[in-house]
């Protein structure tokens, strides 16, 4: 069935480009449109009408009469839509509810997802990657063999037994299409279950002998999955289980720093893609394999705004749309969407590495970054850093998370990393003097406070064993799925639980 279904979706695919050639040439007007529709459809639901939706006609009105939300501030009408009030912030019911791994804070979040914003968002947006790729390489096999899926778990919700909530992952899987279950591996019940290192195990027992050609999911349990496959097969890459493996989607988590790792445990070029895929909409996708940068979904049901960085905070943030945003600069990203989000802040930062397409990047997250000493470290930068001393090194990281170490009397600042290791440096403080460095080279403000030590020492690094990350994970309740270790925060607070852990 799968070889008879791959032709025609494959043709299917590249009959899309025209459609996403008159966005992608068209995106300030296509937002425009995007805006337009969501405020009319929602304008009868008790939001638009508590913001008197039927009265704004244009992008100017609406910024002025709706204040910009935090997950905080939404969460009484999302709570109610769960208990099964309807028609409180979108105008089709809300049954599903994608809960949010962004954090790993003890509160989870819980984004509505409407029939809409699967269909108009997460779906054509899946529909558009698969364009892009074909566009490149039109004589691919893809579709010829299985796309092994990552996904999360979901769970009734006891609030309401009509609405369900779980991983975004897992909410796409359960909705998908009738066809889209022959194309994809594993079985659903393997797919959402909840306790990863079961699932890790019945992941790998089960898709041995099948024909995987593409894989999507978190960098960190995907190559988890490939070391446990090579232990139960005793092969010694992936293309040997795998031979026709020619695709792995990424996404959620800098990918430079798991490249080398992936190119060796598979044994073979393949393709990489990089996908925006968030809780609350898919966002951008690399249109082009290889180069920085990933399209802006601008016709996918979602309107977008750009705060600059330093707006943040304000009683009165001010953002700007596609004709103002700048190469290069930091904004964090604010949506409005067809699941019932308005000026919603997503809490991620994004720059912009291309104006015309407009192709961004993420460099981060709002509240993930250290800025102790006046240094302003994102995660773009610590995760070039990474990458550049393990090249220069010979080691390979599998995760990382650093923070602030505060002025005392012994001493000037610092920032303390804890690095869990694949292959360790020969030399941890010759790592350390790399990392040092290329921080330097990356970040001017970090470099200034650096100079001769006066605000900033050399990092202080240590080395943890394996699975500690998981431990801590673990203890969160945040073990699996597309829950990661925060890779900086300017405050102590998740170093020194990890600490503990460690018994450092």
């Amino acid at each position: 069935m799968v070889k008879l279904l791959s032709p025609a979706i494959s043709s299917l695919a590249r009959m899309r480009l025209w459609r996403i050639e008159a966005w992608k040439n068209n995106p300030v007007d296509a937002q425009r449109e995007v805006l337009q529709d969501l405020v009319t459809s929602a304008q009868n639901t008790e939001f638009g009408r508590k913001y008197d939706f039927a009265s704004l006609f244009n992008i100017r009105s609406f910024k002025q009469t709706v204040p910009i939300h935090e997950y905080d501030d939404i969460k009484p009408y999302i709570q109610r839509t769960m208990e099964g009030e309807q028609n409180v912030v979108w105008n089709t019911p809300i049954y599903w509810f994608a809960k949010s791994s962004g954090t790993t804070s003890d509160k989870s979040k819980f984004i509505p997802v409407s029939d809409e914003s699967l269909e108009e968002c997460h779906y054509k947006a899946a529909k558009d990657v698969l364009t892009f790729y074909y566009q490149f390489y039109p004589e691919s096999d893809l579709l010829t063999g299985k796309g092994l899926v990552l996904g999360g778990s979901h769970t009734i919700n006891p609030l309401n037994q009509e609405a369900q909530y779980g991983d975004l992952s897992a909410v796409l899987l359960q909705n998908s299409p009738f066809w889209g279950h022959w194309l994809r591996v594993p079985d659903l019940s393997i797919a959402l279950m909840d306790e990863w290192e079961s699932k890790i195990e019945m992941l790998a027992q089960s898709t041995i002998k099948e024909n995987v050609t593409s894989i999507s999911g978190v960098p960190t349990w995907t190559l988890v999955l490939f070391r446990r496959i090579l232990e139960i097969t005793g092969k010694s890459t992936m293309a040997e289980v795998w031979p026709h493996l020619e695709l792995y989607m990424h996404g959620g988590v800098s990918f430079t720093p798991y490249r080398e790792q992936f190119q060796k445990l598979i044994g073979k070029p393949i393709h990489y893609l990089e996908m925006y895929n968030a809780s609350e909409g898919f966002f951008a996708a690399q249109d082009i394999p290889g180069e920085e940068g990933m399209l802006l979904f601008v016709d996918h049901g979602v309107f977008m705004e750009f705060m600059p960085i330093e707006e943040y905070g304000k009683p009165h943030p001010q953002t700007i749309g596609l004709s103002e945003v700048e190469l290069g600069k930091n904004y964090a990203l604010v949506i409005s969407t067809n699941g019932g989000l308005w000026r919603y802040l997503v809490g991620d930062t994004i720059q912009f590495t291309s104006l015309s397409p407009f192709r961004i990047k993420v460099s981060g997250r709002l509240k993930h970054y250290i800025n102790a000493f006046g240094e302003e470290v994102i995660q773009d930068n610590t995760d070039k850093a990474m990458a550049i001393a393990c090249e220069h090194t010979g080691a390979i990281v599998n995760d990382y998370t650093a923070a602030p170490v505060y002025f005392s009397d012994n001493g000037n600042g610092a920032h303390e990393w804890l690095v869990e290791f694949e292959k360790e440096p020969v030399d941890l403080h010759a790592f350390t003097e790399s990392l040092d460095a290329a921080l330097k080279s990356i970040n001017s403000d970090y470099e200034a406070k650096r100079h001769k030590d006066i605000a900033l020492r050399l990092p202080l690094l240590r080395s943890l064993k394996k699975g500690i990350f998981n431990t801590w994970l673990k203890s969160k309740g945040k073990l699996g799925g597309q829950h990661k270790v925060p890779r900086l925060s300017n405050e102590r607070k998740y170093l020194e639980e990890i600490l503990t852990i460690a018994n450092l």
